[in-house]
């Protein structure tokens, strides 16, 4: 059930308390460095979350850190990196190669198809993407280990005639059951609804999919700013719990329109991400010792985040440093 409410703002330490628990199924929007909510996850990350199921298509570094604090045990994406800084993310290959988390991956654009499939109430999709590669003969996790896992579907695919065109195959993909899923925005309302301005990515299929949806956002407007132009919302707030207001909920990965990504956090990150000891240091300064995403944005100083503001007219800081 959805939240029944007037306002539907709220902290994102009641956010995620509320409505995320140990072993639920978590996907996560954005693109790699791009629009990614990482103030929502440095929340689930203090409140020791547990035995989380990963969904993400083309992932990024806020989930390589819910990895590396120890929040996650099943993952299923496509591809998980920094571009350009890290280009498979540390504690995530750490994990794989030492067997603790359990891993299976589709392609990009199955992920893709699934989540709309999935938002579309679908059980199953039926693709040829995958037919004739090593993503069909090969599975990270077997369907015997999968019989264990009640949130996972009892096999990864079926492969099976097409009934419309008989000796021509299909590979039928399951769709995921999210149970809660974290959505940046540059823009909400107290009603829910929000809207995303650039590439939306997988975010309004997984926010339609799941049974619980937590936005943080930018800006925080008003419900009649929001609806005076309906066209350009993304999603209606009967598809939302709850609205966070962070600005520079996404550092430091970017967010079109307001602030450019943050290349020397992801140089440090790269460091610091390569043994869990100099990691569990990272958590300790940059989450644990920032209670609260203000206390975070005041560690980073008002001058570097000004420094990431796009420059009106181009999209990006023409001359950042980014290395």
């Amino acid at each position: 059930m959805r939240a029944n409410q007037a306002t539907k703002v709220m902290t994102a330490e009641a956010a995620i308390s509320q409505f995320l628990k140990d072993g639920d199924c978590l996907a996560i929007g954005g693109f790699v460095t791009n629009r990614r909510p990482y103030g929502l996850v440095r929340e689930v990350i203090r409140q020791k979350k547990r035995d989380l199921y990963l969904e993400g298509g083309p992932s990024g570094g806020d989930m390589d850190m819910l990895i590396g604090a120890g929040c996650v045990s099943i993952m299923i994406v496509s591809y998980i990196a920094n571009s350009g800084y890290t280009q498979v993310c540390r504690r995530f290959r750490d994990a794989l190669e030492n067997n603790k988390i359990l891993f299976d991956d589709y392609s990009l654009d199955v992920h893709t198809i699934a989540y709309h499939g999935a938002a579309l109430g679908f059980s199953y999709v039926p693709v040829k993407n995958m037919l004739g590669t090593d993503l069909v003969e090969k599975w990270g996790i077997s369907e015997e280990e999968r019989k264990k896992h009640p949130k996972l579907p009892p096999k990864k695919f079926v492969v099976q005639e097409d009934p419309f065109n008989p000796g021509s195959q299909l590979c039928c993909v399951p769709t995921p059951k999210i149970d809660v899923a974290l959505v940046h925005a540059q823009k909400a309302c107290p009603d829910g609804t929000f809207r995303i301005e650039g590439p939306g990515f997988q975010d309004l299929d997984i926010a339609m999919a799941a049974k619980h949806t937590i936005v943080s956002c930018d800006q925080l407007l008003s419900d009649e700013e929001m609806h005076r132009h309906p066209e350009l919302n993304t999603c209606t707030g009967l598809c939302v719990d709850a609205v966070v207001h962070q600005p520079f909920g996404a550092h430091p990965s970017q967010c079109f329109g307001v602030h450019d990504y943050d290349g020397l956090f992801f140089v440090d990150y790269d460091k610091v991400s390569r043994t869990q000891e100099s990691f569990d240091a990272f958590l300790e300064e940059y989450v644990y010792g920032c209670p609260t995403h203000e206390e975070y944005l005041n560690k980073l100083g008002a001058a570097r985040l000004l420094n990431l503001r796009v420059r009106e007219g181009v999209g990006y800081v023409p001359g950042l440093k980014r290395r």
